[in-house]
C-alpha cells in the first residue's frame, strides 16, 4: 500500500513513523513533511491546505491512500478533493470538520446530539462577552470560534484578559469552566461506526504545574491509571456514537479521526471541545502503544468497511512524550537555531519532529514554536517517564525550555 500523508508537524511525524512499520505498506509519502520526517517517508513539496494540488500529488504517487493530519488543510476541503479524484481518503470533509473548525458549529452539534458538555454562549460584541463572562463567573473560558492552531483557548481567572482575548477575535465562545482532570479520547470514524483507540493525558499549560498560558501541547502520557473504569465505554456510548449519528442524520458523515477532549466532573466526563483530527503530542504516545497495523485501520475507515475490520488493540507498557519548545513559545518562536544532540537514541526513546527543517550543510534547526515531541517508552509509566527526560537531557537548542512534570503526578499515584 502507498500512502500520502500531509502535514508537517510531530502529529505527521509520529504517523509516517507508524505507517513506515506496517508490514502491508510500501512506500510512505508526506507533503510538506520536516527534518524528521525526511528519514522516514519520501517528501513532497506541496501547499498542505490546496485542495488541487494534494490531490494532484495523490493521482501522480498512485496513492492507496491519503492521510490528511492538520486541521487547517481539514477545513480547506482538502480531503473533499482527494476523495472526488478517486482516491481513499482518511480524514473529514470541510462540512464535518467544521466540529473543529467552528466552536459554535460543534455546540450546536453537541446540543442536537444529547451530548454533555459546558453551557456557552456565542458572542460577536463587546457587550455580549461581558454578558456572558458574568453570567458563568471565573475562571473565565474564551474560544476563538474559528481555526487558532490550538492557542485560541483562554481560561483565566483575570475578568479583563478574558474581555481582551474576546475583543481580538472576530465570533467568540464564551463557557462555563469544566473542573476535573482532561482526557483525550481518539475514535476512529468511518461515517457510521467508530472504535476507539487508548485515552491519553496531555498538558495544555506552558510553565510546570499547569501554570502559564496556553500552547498546543506541551507532553502527554498513556495510559492513564487513575482513570475511572469502563471510561472509554462511557464515552463512546455518550459522546463519540451521538456525535456521529448527528453528523451523519445531517448529511455530512463524518470518516477520519474525531478527537475528544473532556473533562472528568463530579457529573460525569463532559466535552471541553472535539478536533477533527489526532491531537498533537498524544498522537505520539497514543501512537506508539498501537499494536494494529495503522494503515489497514485507517483504509477501513476511509472505505467503509470499519465494521469488518478487527477491533485495535494496544501493546503493553506506557509512553510519554516531552516537548521541547523553542524561546519565547507560545509567543512568536525563536527560529533558525542549530539543534544538536539528536543522535542520542536508546531502545526506550526516540526523538519526534514538529518545527525542523535540514540547512544548507545539512544541519537540524527550528522552524516552529514546538520544535520536537521526545517520547520515552517502558513497561511502566515511571520507567517511561525516565527515560524521555533522560533523551530530553541530551537535547540542546538555545532558548528552549519544556516542562519538567509531564506524568509526574499519574507516576506518583501509580506507586
Amino acid at each position: 500500500m502507498r500512502v500520502l500523508v500531509i502535514g508537517s508537524g510531530g502529529r505527521e511525524h509520529a504517523l509516517c513513523r507508524s505507517l513506515a512499520l506496517d508490514p502491508e505498506v510500501t512506500e510512505v509519502h508526506c507533503a510538506p513533511g520536516n527534518a524528521g520526517i525526511a528519514a522516514v517517508a519520501a517528501v513532497h513539496p506541496v501547499v498542505p491546505t490546496d485542495p488541487g494540488q494534494v490531490a494532484a500529488l495523490a493521482g501522480r504517487l498512485a496513492a492507496d491512500l491519503v492521510v490528511v493530519g492538520p486541521e487547517a488543510p481539514l477545513v480547506a476541503g482538502v480531503a473533499d478533493a482527494v476523495r472526488a479524484a478517486g482516491v481513499p481518503c482518511f480524514g473529514p470533509s470541510a462540512d464535518a470538520a467544521l466540529i473543529e473548525g467552528s466552536k459554535a458549529f460543534a455546540k450546536e452539534i453537541m446540543t442536537a446530539a444529547g451530548v454533555p458538555t459546558a453551557g456557552a454562549r456565542v458572542c460577536t460584541t463587546p457587550e455580549q462577552a461581558r454578558a456572558a463572562l458574568e453570567e458563568f463567573g471565573a475562571p473565565y473560558v474564551v474560544k476563538d470560534d474559528g481555526l487558532a492552531a490550538g492557542k485560541g483557548v483562554v481560561v483565566t481567572s483575570d475578568l479583563g484578559a478574558a474581555l481582551a482575548h474576546a475583543a481580538a477575535c472576530e465570533r467568540v465562545v464564551i463557557e462555563e469552566y469544566l473542573d476535573g482532570p482532561e482526557v483525550s479520547l481518539f475514535a476512529l470514524c468511518d461515517g457510521t461506526t467508530a472504535v476507539p483507540l487508548q485515552a491519553a493525558q496531555d498538558f495544555k499549560r506552558a510553565l510546570d504545574g499547569d501554570q502559564g498560558p496556553n500552547t498546543g501541547g506541551m507532553g502527554a502520557y498513556t495510559p492513564l491509571p487513575w482513570a475511572p473504569e469502563g471510561l472509554t465505554e462511557q464515552v463512546m456510548a455518550e459522546i463519540v456514537l451521538p456525535t456521529v449519528q448527528e453528523l451523519a442524520r445531517r448529511g455530512t458523515p463524518y470518516t477520519g479521526v474525531l478527537y475528544a477532549g473532556l473533562a472528568l466532573t463530579g457529573g460525569g466526563p463532559k466535552v471541553i471541545e472535539f478536533n477533527a483530527r489526532f491531537g498533537d503530542p498524544e498522537a505520539q504516545v497514543v501512537l506508539d502503544r498501537l499494536e494494529t497495523p495503522l494503515a489497514g485501520l485507517l483504509h477501513a475507515c476511509a472505505t467503509g468497511a470499519l465494521s469488518a475490520h478487527p477491533a485495535p488493540y494496544h501493546r503493553d507498557g506506557a509512553a510519554v512524550t516531552v516537548v521541547i519548545a523553542a524561546e519565547n513559545y507560545p509567543g512568536p518562536p525563536v527560529t533558525g537555531d542549530v539543534i544538536e544532540g539528536l543522535d542520542h537514541v536508546t531502545k526506550d526513546s526516540y526523538v519526534i519532529h514538529a518545527g525542523t527543517a535540514a540547512d544548507p550543510e545539512g544541519r537540524v534547526i527550528s522552524t516552529g514554536g514546538r520544535v520536537l515531541s521526545v517520547v520515552g517508552t517502558g513497561p511502566t509509566l515511571e520507567s517511561a517517564r525516565a527515560a524521555a527526560y533522560d533523551a530530553v537531557s541530551h537535547v540542546r537548542l538555545r532558548g528552549s525550555h519544556h516542562r519538567s512534570d509531564i506524568a509526574a503526578q499519574a507516576v506518583a499515584s501509580d506507586r
